[in-house]
């Protein structure tokens, strides 16, 4: 996925990726899922809509084949536009040249009426005098058209570098086309270097008590990505008194699980900003068996990390079941790693209904029940042991995470 601004080396990009042109788009008649029996395609439209870019992205991501963009963003706004819509190339190219050899190649196009093909008097004229005698200028190129544009360019463009100033490459054009194609494909295939890990979306995945909370913060924490749990979310849209808020605190009350539904559309609300977006996040909560799972993924959600928090039912047990509350001071102890300092404080504590044996033991059958299929599902599971102290059971996730990501394959 990556942007570039300008198409001279676009015939040379034998990548396995999507062309819509806008008049595609705008033909109800056409079938846009009949491109998938095409070889290869890109993306090279000059000026539209932020709904046609809109569709025109999601149609592109579902084909889950990758993309080049020709031609836009051509402004910050626009970058942000793109952003806030989730889409994020993994390179940018800007191709330059100084303005008189622009002017110069601009001037000097010709397209032939029928094919549509670019030719140029200097560089690229046909041998052909049938083929030279049909060719025309484009519409409306002038110089003065020429110049105003390029000082519009140029107005633009530090916004659009400034916006993917990590990702990004300004690559001289003029320049043998065969060196400038060497540039491009060698910017393309790097990887870049970053703090983070990249594109960091991550699931823990475990039974009740096993620690996805303290980890996904303490991940969050260390790499600056979104915190996301499903229980928060759901908590916070109560609180907030919203629509879906109400609907959920209807069921809570009546004791009945939130149906998933309602979980998916909190969950995508959250994905989908600019944080999670720009910065990645960590998920746990959900999915909690592969119904929930197929759901998010077809929301587009898709992870680079899943790691799988074992922890053996008689230690959960222990963890959960021994856990009280002080009513008074609303500290938590535990009657064998944190007990209460004296018996009068023991006298009053009190334990949560979801730390009794019974619905302890209920949440493992849940947990036990899909954790194989799970893994089925996503096949590349990172597995671990999270029967241990806290920050060892860190340290090996960050060890995982740093790693070049898992891509599972499109089944």
């Amino acid at each position: 996925h990556f942007i570039k601004q300008d198409n001279t080396v676009m015939s040379y990009l034998k990548f396995k990726i999507f062309y819509i042109s806008r008049e595609m788009q705008y033909n109800n008649n056409n079938n846009p899922f009949a491109l998938k029996q095409t070889q290869f395609y890109f993306v090279g439209i000059r000026h539209s809509s932020n709904q046609f870019w809109h569709f025109t992205i999601l149609l592109i991501i579902c084909f889950l084949q990758g993309w080049v963009l020709v031609g836009f963003p051509v402004s910050r706004e626009q970058a942000i536009v793109l952003q806030e819509m989730g889409v994020a190339p993994d390179h940018v190219v800007i191709l330059d040249a100084p303005d008189t050899v622009l002017i110069e190649r601009n001037l000097g196009k010709r397209i032939d009426p029928f094919t549509e093909e670019v030719y140029h008097i200097t560089f690229n004229w046909p041998e052909d005098p049938d083929k030279q005698g049909i060719l025309r200028e484009p519409e409306g190129l002038t110089e003065k058209a020429t110049v105003t544009r390029l000082l519009e360019y140029r107005r633009e463009s530090h916004g659009v570098q400034s916006s993917y100033k990590k990702i990004c490459k300004v690559i001289n054009a003029d320049q043998p086309t065969v060196d400038v194609l060497s540039q491009v494909m060698t910017f393309v295939h790097s990887r870049h270097r970053s703090v983070a890990p990249y594109a960091p979306h991550i699931l823990l995945y475990g039974p009740p008590g096993c620690g996805k909370n303290l980890q996904a913060a303490m991940i969050a924490e260390k790499y600056k990505i979104v915190d996301v749990s499903s229980g928060h979310l759901l908590k916070q849209a109560t609180a907030a008194q919203t629509k879906i808020g109400e609907a959920v605190q209807s069921y809570v009350e009546q004791g009945q699980p939130v149906p998933d539904s309602m979980v998916l559309r909190c969950l995508e609300e959250r994905l989908s900003k600019l944080d999670c977006i720009t910065r990645g996040w960590v998920l746990h909560g959900f999915p909690r068996d592969i119904e929930q799972a197929t759901l998010l993924e077809e929301k587009g959600f898709l992870m680079n990390r899943v790691f799988f928090m074992d922890v053996p039912d008689d230690a959960i047990i222990e963890r959960l079941t021994l856990r009280t509350t002080d009513p008074v001071t609303g500290e938590r102890y535990h009657s064998v790693y944190k007990p209460a300092p004296n018996s009068e404080v023991q006298a009053r504590c009190q334990q949560n209904p979801k730390d009794s044996l019974e619905h302890v033991e209920n949440e493992l059958k849940v947990y036990h029940d899909h954790v194989t299929e799970l893994g089925k599902f996503y096949q590349a599971v990172i597995h671990i042991n999270a029967d241990q102290d806290p920050h060892t059971v860190f340290e090996f996730i960050e060890s995982s995470v740093l790693n070049p990501p898992v891509k599972r394959k499109a089944s």
